[in-house]
């Protein structure tokens, strides 16, 4: 199967007017990022939509189903959820959905916090292969990797997206 070719500004940018959009008649929203890429796209919209004050961040390291297979990464982050998410609309947002078991561990965690009035998610990249009955609200694109390819985003230090295909 042939590398697309991603335009992580370009997609990032799409997504933007999907999520400004789509928040603009939320009431309490707040943006969550899940470390490390969704929490690099959460900061950026966050600053866009000027809601910097109702940013947060979340690892979800321990919350992750099969946390005993994986162990634990090198990067743990600690998560920070620095406002009351009970009754905010909360906007999920993560670089790349795939299985949908990082997600289903965010949502998990989120409510370790408190109980949101709703929880949206913003994907950048789409790439199939879910496992669990989850789906984006806002989706930059919507691609086919093998299940030995991964899609990575990266940030330099400039702040400019880039995304690379690897191999798992």
């Amino acid at each position: 199967m042939p590398t697309p070719d991603l335009d992580a500004e370009a997609l990032y940018q799409r997504l933007a007017q999907q999520v400004k959009a789509g928040l603009a008649s939320a009431v309490n929203p707040a943006i969550v990022g899940i470390f490390s890429g969704g929490a690099w796209l959460a900061e950026r919209l966050a600053a866009e939509l000027q809601l910097t004050d109702r940013l947060g961040f979340i690892d979800v390291s321990f919350y992750r189903d099969d946390y005993a297979e994986r162990g634990l990464h090198a990067k743990v982050q600690p998560s920070q959820i620095p406002f009351d998410v009970n009754d905010a609309s909360i906007l999920l947002v993560d670089d790349v959905l795939y299985t949908g078991r990082t997600t289903r561990a965010a949502v998990n965690e989120l409510f370790d916090y408190g109980r949101p009035a709703r929880i949206m998610l913003a994907a950048l990249v789409d790439r199939g292969g879910r496992e669990l009955p989850i789906a984006a609200d806002f989706v930059a694109e919507s691609i086919e990797l093998t299940e030995d390819q991964e899609l990575v985003l990266l940030r330099d230090a400039a702040g400019k997206f880039s995304l690379t295909v690897g191999h798992a």
